[in-house]
């Protein structure tokens, strides 16, 4: 019997199995019935390029704006299956191989930045070491070219000439400090460095005094004349001391307003500014080291060698500080991308540019902005990343507090950017591998934080103080972190007398932290909070090596 014909029609199914021993046509089986569904909430992004499992816990802080968009996570390694290896081809004869491609290259670090060698750092015992060899160096000039001391106006006069050397070696050493040289600030710590820094200008500041005190006591004394007609005779009738009198006046001037003091009562603007008057001081003094002073005058090695001391110093804070930035700036083309309200008098600035991988950037370090913008392309200020950098964005959040912070919030997108740096050794790259860490992090200090709690691996513990609830930033971001990453946070909010007693104390850090002297501690905030967090913590048990932190005081 010829077998039925299969009817036609638009949709044609696919007959059903026949059971065996059965026999006839075959009747085609009901289609399923759909179920009915519905369309699915899209999951939140998580900073750390990770889902949410379950939503965050709910809390009385105020809500923020959407998170940083989700930082790129290295994807799992997958173990590769034999039977999906294509087979091996024949082996060939090295002779007859094809060449292997070159590597690719970047037009400004020369090998891609996966393969880039780690940047250079410093350590802080062997810059000090070498600023102490280089002081004994000029202590052994003064030895081997002073003759026999017979009188006590030469002793005065000769106690002069080696502070006067001293504190022209001093000079040059404070100016290499600031001169932003890759491996000191990432070695030492921008922090560290400006701390060293003001600590030896007090220095130079006594020295210099000193210095022109005992040269005009010693003269005196061997032209058997008073002290006043001696200082007259110097300063109009020996080459090149007018002008030296005038730079010694400029650094004991900057010297007194950067006294904690005269900062607190001055913008950061004018105090940073004020400074550059260093440099003319001591452009005005080096000239008359060599028209006067007893170890240089006949001495041409000892002037050659001094000579390329202050040239390499000048050179590098030229590089650093000038070259560098432009360089910068011309091949990575920052512009402002978009501004979002973080809190009260906070902002968020998202910054766009192309080949932000090779600056090599770590979470917590920080830039010196300059936006292009009128009457605002002079000025340079400090603010850290406050998200993971990415290859084409970059996030800093800046709170009001002067002229050029107030100004940042009426920046417009495709305002352009020049960015010095990064800087500072505060970063996730410094941490030990299997340290407990804790991050603690005051107002907003909590901008590098919130970066490296993105970052660091491991068992980390975030403690954030804020006066108000107000003050928090980043809160709902901070609990997407810690949910997708199992870490804690502890918000301590509200005055001493709310919270019953100081909540930053030893023994309630202890309580918050176990194992809190295990810990490695990075603390970011203000001057007066930082120091006391410093103090509790050593109180505490945790070594002094083991606490990073990084003020916000100018």
């Amino acid at each position: 019997m010829p077998p039925l014909p299969v009817p036609r029609g638009p949709a044609q199914r696919s007959p059903a199995p026949r059971p065996p021993g059965q026999r006839g046509p075959q009747q085609p089986s009901p289609a399923p019935r759909p179920a009915a569904s519905r369309p699915l909430a899209p999951r939140p992004p998580v900073p750390g390029g990770q889902a949410f499992r379950s939503p965050a816990p709910r809390s009385p802080l105020p809500r923020e704006q959407a998170p940083w968009p989700p930082e790129p996570r290295r994807p799992e390694p997958r173990r590769p299956d034999p039977r999906d290896q294509p087979p091996r081809p024949p082996a060939q004869d090295p002779r007859n191989r094809a060449p292997r491609p070159p590597e690719p290259r970047s037009p400004v670090l020369g090998p891609t930045a996966s393969h880039a060698p780690s940047p250079v750092r410093a350590h802080p015992v062997a810059i000090l070491v070498a600023i102490g060899l280089g002081a004994l160096g000029v202590v052994f000039l003064w030895w081997s070219d002073t003759p026999a001391v017979s009188n006590f106006g030469e002793w005065v006069t000769n106690a002069g000439r080696v502070l006067g050397l001293l504190a022209g070696y001093g000079v040059v050493v404070l100016v290499a400090l600031m001169a932003r040289l890759p491996p000191l600030d990432r070695g030492v710590g921008t922090d560290r460095l400006a701390r060293w820094h003001a600590m030896g200008g007090r220095y130079i500041i006594s020295l210099i005094t000193a210095h022109a005190l005992l040269i005009i006591w010693g003269y005196a004394i061997t032209a058997h004349t008073n002290v006043v007609s001696e200082a007259v005779t110097l300063v109009l009738d020996y080459p090149d001391v007018l002008m030296a009198t005038v730079a010694a006046f400029l650094l004991i001037g900057v010297g007194i307003v950067s006294a904690r003091a005269a900062r607190k009562r001055m913008r950061y603007e004018t105090w940073y500014y004020l400074h550059f008057y260093t440099y003319v001081a001591i452009a005005l003094a080096f000239s008359h080291q060599f028209a006067v002073g007893a170890d240089f005058v006949a001495n041409q090695p000892a002037r050659v060698g001094w000579s390329a001391l202050y040239a390499t110093v000048g050179a590098a804070v030229l590089w650093y500080r000038i070259i560098r930035p432009l360089r910068q700036a011309a091949r990575h083309q920052l512009r402002v991308v978009s501004l979002s309200a973080e809190a009260p008098g906070v902002v968020s600035v998202h910054i766009g540019g192309r080949y932000l991988d090779e600056l090599r950037a770590e979470p917590g370090q920080f830039f010196r902005w300059r936006f292009l913008t009128r009457g605002r392309w002079w000025s340079a200020n400090p603010y850290s990343l406050s998200a993971m950098p990415r290859p084409d964005l970059m996030r800093i959040t800046v709170k009001e507090h002067g002229d050029h912070s107030e100004a940042v919030r009426r920046l417009r997108p495709g305002t352009r950017v020049i960015a010095e740096g990064p800087y500072g050794s505060f970063s996730a790259a410094t941490v030990r591998a299997g340290r407990q860490v804790l991050l603690l992090a005051g107002g907003v200090g909590i901008t590098p934080l919130r970066a490296m709690f993105a970052a660091i691996p491991g068992d980390v513990t975030l403690v954030y103080r804020a006066s108000a609830p107000s003050d928090v930033v980043f809160h709902r971001e901070l609990e997407a972190i810690a949910q997708a990453r199992g870490a804690r946070v502890h918000y301590l909010i509200g005055s001493r007398a709310q919270l019953g007693g100081d909540p930053l104390s030893a023994r309630r850090l202890a309580e918050l932290v176990p194992g809190l002297h295990r810990c490695e501690v990075y603390l970011c905030g203000p001057g007066g909070m930082t120091e006391t967090a410093v103090a509790e913590l050593r109180a505490a048990g945790v070594p002094r090596s083991r606490i990073h932190y990084e003020s916000f005081e100018f």
